[in-house]
């Protein structure tokens, strides 16, 4: 939403230049006047204002395609890695290509509408194209269709066709709408375009908190529900096609009037064309380069294509931040799977805290423009667009430091860094009495394991090499045993410790060796009875497990409280009450034993739950959603005084930008969260400099 000194500054800058000016006060993307328009109807007026009534459809229009878009976005990182079963750094780095690709196709959408078929039409034909990416998209995500191939292909079709839909129709729609507004309107205008900034948040805040909750915690085909949650920003988007044609009668349709972005590049490309033929001293220099280009184009375009240049060099830093802050939809939200989602009455979905930037961008606009920039012009300090701008980068900078701290405690609750010819190791004593536990060259466990003790973390073995024949000795009640291991290098175990026959037995079994992912929770079983059992846990997973302490494979479930299970035994069907299983932690639950009809277990929880609540990366969240609204509105405002029809250059850099960081994501896939995340603070920060 523009603020009203943007707007006055804005509709200033209308009365100062001439109307054949190429800078003239016009939407983004809007073509540049060329003598007077073609005459139009006029659009009805809304209840008897100056807004025409064909803006209500542009407005709609826009709501249902940004909730479209950001919809699928939201869970499209959890998507590669769940689904696809990619790793972090592969995710990311196709979330941001995708992301690169959507800043790239507005040029070509310019190029459409500008040179061949005009706003209205591109909108529709590129409105066509989208859809049927949603649908490619939505129809790849179906489990049951074919194998890993087909899913990929038809998502990567689908996600091209997406980002040369909603990229083509960028730079039209805003200046479609522009368009409806008669010349002596620039008021209404100007307005119009802060509600539209307002349907562009409204439909991702929105989006972004249902879409997460229709993957996860509806099920399809045993699953998280892609399908739905791409399947119902596909409907929107034929909702948002709907609603626009419905509103063709009433549109204002200016025809296509040459493209400036093509005549600017040409004229460009001339002037080094000319300026490397012409190197010869003889020749007498000229006062800037773009004057090689006076032998072909007029001083008028020449000295609009020099402020092109000048205006640019300040949009340098303007992709730093918008590529790093696409961050919020890959690094911060796998950052969001590795924290506590409980927040009492609700637990979130780890890609459902993007929400929180459109929420803030909402709460902050009114404050910042009745509040903030109205108190700091009392005191006197003269706060220009480009100082905002400065500013919103140094607190989008301070967001991704917080990023990082956040990150350093959550590595801290990790499971330790497993290194050559290291393994850990812990015990678990399932026999009645206290056991002395001694490994062979080692020093640990120099206390007895009570029965059914929690271990409080697990000891360090150090190994000779890459694995070790250890010997073990349990001693018990006076007696003393001996068992033989052989021990990896690398890897983590549970010595289980039981009685068998009327003595002492033990079992080495290899254990999780780092938290589950995307927050899931990890628990095996193993069965201490002298029977058979058969396990039935969250009406999908069965499970069969030999008698006499066999251990079964671990099984992954969402965090929840599972105090509905089945055990069926020889003896009858008991219910089997696991109580909470947690975010990120990994648990070991042994059946004991059946007493007064009911089944006895014990759970030890191996690996602990995530202890960092997701609540921390609220003040994250705040500060890259208050640098949103410095830097962006600010530099929205300035573009369109400055630089309304070169939109197209101004994407290209970011797109630049945005293209590296795919690249950068996978070089840096050596490094953990907190030192990427302290990297993209030092980028920030550097930017106003």
């Amino acid at each position: 939403m523009v603020g009203d000194k943007a707007r006055e500054e804005m509709n200033a800058f209308q009365r100062n230049e001439s109307k054949e000016t190429l800078f003239t006060f016009i939407s983004a993307g809007d073509d540049p006047p060329k003598g007077d328009f073609p005459v139009q109807k006029k659009s009805p007026k809304l209840c008897g204002s100056n807004y025409p009534l064909s803006i209500a459809f542009i407005v709609v229009n826009e709501f249902c395609e940004r909730f479209s878009y950001y919809g699928m976005r939201a869970v499209l990182t959890l998507y590669f890695i769940n689904f696809f079963h990619w790793d972090e750094n592969l995710s990311t780095s196709v979330y941001h290509a995708f992301s690169a690709l959507c800043y790239f196709t507005p040029v070509i959408g310019a190029i459409m509408a500008d040179s061949w078929l005009g706003k209205y039409k591109t909108i529709i034909y590129l409105s066509i194209v989208y859809v049927v990416g949603h649908l490619i998209k939505s129809v790849g995500a179906i489990p049951s269709l074919g194998n890993q191939v087909v899913h990929v292909v038809l998502s990567m079709v689908g996600l091209f066709l997406i980002a040369l839909g909603t990229g083509g129709i960028k730079p039209c729609v805003s200046a479609f709408g522009g368009d409806q507004f008669e010349e002596e309107h620039t008021s209404e205008r100007s307005k119009f375009f802060s509600v539209f900034y307002l349907s562009i948040n409204a439909g991702s805040l929105i989006s972004t908190f249902v879409t997460p909750v229709l993957r996860g915690d509806v099920k399809c085909f045993g699953e998280d529900c892609y399908p739905l949650a791409f399947g119902v920003p596909a409907a929107l988007m034929v909702l948002a096609l709907v609603v626009f044609i419905a509103g063709s009668g009433l549109y204002r349709k200016t025809p296509p009037e040459g493209n400036v972005l093509l005549e600017v590049c040409k004229c460009i490309g001339f002037a080094i064309k000319n300026r490397l033929k012409n190197r010869s001293r003889q020749i007498p220099k000229r006062d800037h380069w773009l004057d090689w280009a006076s032998e072909k184009y007029s001083k008028k375009l020449i000295g609009e294509v020099k402020m092109v240049t000048r205006v640019l060099f300040l949009f340098i830093p303007l992709p730093m931040f918008w590529a790093l802050f696409d961050q919020q939809g890959s690094r911060w939200t796998l950052q969001a799977t590795k924290m506590n989602a409980d927040f009492g009455i609700y637990v979130l979905q780890p890609d459902q805290m993007q929400f929180l930037n459109p929420l803030l961008i909402l709460v902050f606009i009114p404050i910042f423009d009745l509040g903030l920039y109205p108190l700091i012009n009392m005191c006197k300090f003269n706060f220009t667009p480009i100082r905002k701008m400065a500013t919103g980068m140094i607190l989008a900078g301070m967001a991704f430091g917080l990023a990082a701290i956040v990150e350093v405690k959550i590595n801290e609750t990790d499971m330790p860094q497993l290194v050559p010819k290291e393994s850990l190791i812990q015990v678990l004593n399932l026999a009645k009495n206290p056991v002395q536990v001694t490994i062979q060259d080692q020093h640990l466990f120099q206390q007895p394991t009570e029965a059914f003790q929690n271990p409080a973390e697990y000891s360090k073995l150090i190994l000779n090499g890459e694995q070790q024949s250890l010997h073990f000795t349990l001693q018990h009640q006076g007696l003393s045993l001996g068992f033989n291991y052989t021990v990896k290098e690398k890897s983590v175990y549970s010595l289980i410790v039981f009685e068998a026959e009327g003595s002492l037995s033990s079992r080495l079994i290899t254990d999780l060796e780092a938290k589950p992912e995307n927050g899931l929770a990890a628990v095996r079983f193993i069965n201490g009875l002298s029977q058979d059992v058969n396990l039935t846990v969250d009406s999908k997973w069965f499970i069969a497990i030999q008698k006499n302490y066999s251990v079964s494979e671990y099984m992954l479930l969402e965090r929840d409280k599972y105090d509905d299970g089945r055990c069926i035994t020889e003896a009858g069907e008991f219910t089997l009450d696991l109580g909470l299983l947690d975010f990120g932690a990994s648990y070991t639950v042994v059946i004991t034993n059946i007493s007064r009809g009911a089944l006895q277990i014990w759970k030890s929880e191996d690996i602990k739950a995530n202890s960092v609540h997701m609540a921390w990366q609220l003040p994250q969240y705040l500060l890259i959603s208050a640098g949103e609204v410095m830097f962006s509105i600010t530099g929205l405002a300035f573009s369109y005084s400055q630089l309304t029809q070169l939109l197209p250059p101004h994407l290209l850099i970011i797109t630049c930008w945005k293209s590296l960081l795919p690249l950068i994501c996978l070089l840096s896939c050596w490094y953990d969260h907190a030192h990427r995340f302290s990297c993209h603070h030092k980028v920030l920060l550097t930017g106003p400099i």
